[in-house]
């Protein structure tokens, strides 16, 4: 994407159309948030049962309780009926998901709703994919698999996509991008971003004699690499990598010092190095899938700003 440039893509004036973009993102997201809850549980889908429940006591929920933030906020955090604490996770989600169709808004060129449209999807495709793997350590195929299905179409119908893409503008003759290098560019971020997890996958394996990479991360960058292309598929690995190292280390210092912390509780002592051994075995459960989705995220959003820091 080029960018970012502030346009009037519906026709309306800017603050209102920023505005919008909010709104729209807080709704966006209150169904994200049923998503997230339904795709890994057995017996359910996004359309069955048709309105949301209480998880505790079953409860539909009408649609005053159904508010973006505002709901959450008015019951104070807990079920009208069974008064069960609502996870601070929905308006979070909500929240996020309304500041990053703000974000898509903001950084989409001049009238350029169809690559709007794109952004958002997959913005809210990372949301899914980040918050599920968080909590159970899986991506939902829903997302993975949809994505690089949905890459390939969207990038013919909508050929912009993959103007910034090199591949594409080296199989295009004259300015601009055409259908057929846009396809070309979507297929080989596709094949880069899942092909090269692989490989990491098979190295660290053999080094480590252990999986050192759930195929969920390979399925979920392969879709980033068909909406972002060969090059946006590494920028989004490398950018994803140095954020999953920082909270790595970072929960490697959490469990080394709750470790040590909870041995002078008990009256003991835990010297420092075995306090990190524990710690290192406890911080290596880090999913890696929310961190591709940032990168996937910055790469789709930030891309010149992106390759003036990092040129690929």
């Amino acid at each position: 994407m080029t960018g970012p440039a502030i346009a009037l893509i519906l026709g309306m004036p800017l603050a209102v159309e920023a505005v919008f973009a909010v709104v729209f993102g807080l709704m966006i997201g209150s169904f994200l948030n049923a998503a997230i809850y339904r795709l890994p549980e057995p017996g359910l889908t996004l359309w069955t049962p048709k309105r949301s429940l209480c998880p505790k006591c079953e409860h539909q929920l009408t649609w005053r309780e159904n508010i973006p933030l505002l709901s959450w906020v008015l019951q104070r955090a807990r079920c009208r009926w069974c008064k069960a604490p609502i996870s601070v996770r929905y308006p979070l989600v909500e929240l996020l998901t309304g500041i990053l169709f703000l974000l898509a808004y903001l950084a989409t060129p001049d009238g350029e709703l169809g690559l709007l449209l794109i952004a958002w999807l997959v913005l809210a495709g990372l949301v899914v994919a980040t918050f599920v793997d968080f909590d159970r350590f899986e991506i939902p195929d829903e997302v993975s698999i949809g994505g690089m299905f949905a890459a390939p179409i969207l990038s013919v119908l909508v050929p912009q996509l993959h103007r910034d893409t090199a591949l594409a503008q080296a199989l295009t003759d004259g300015p601009g991008v055409d259908r057929l290098g846009a396809l070309v560019a979507s297929l080989a971020g596709l094949a880069v971003g899942g092909g090269v997890l692989i490989a990491i996958g098979w190295i660290g394996k053999a080094v480590y004699g252990r999986d050192a990479m759930g195929f969920g991360d390979v399925k979920l960058l392969a879709a980033g690499g068909g909406f972002l292309g060969p090059g946006g598929a590494l920028m989004a690995l490398a950018i994803g990598s140095c954020v999953a190292s920082v909270a790595g280390l970072a929960n490697l210092v959490r469990f080394t010092w709750l470790v040590r912390s909870r041995a002078r509780v008990r009256g003991g002592h835990r010297s420092l190095g075995k306090a990190l051994a524990v710690g290192r075995i406890a911080g290596r459960y880090l999913p890696f899938g929310p961190y591709l989705g940032i990168g996937i995220g910055f790469a789709l959003l930030a891309w010149n700003h992106l390759v003036r820091l990092l040129p690929l």
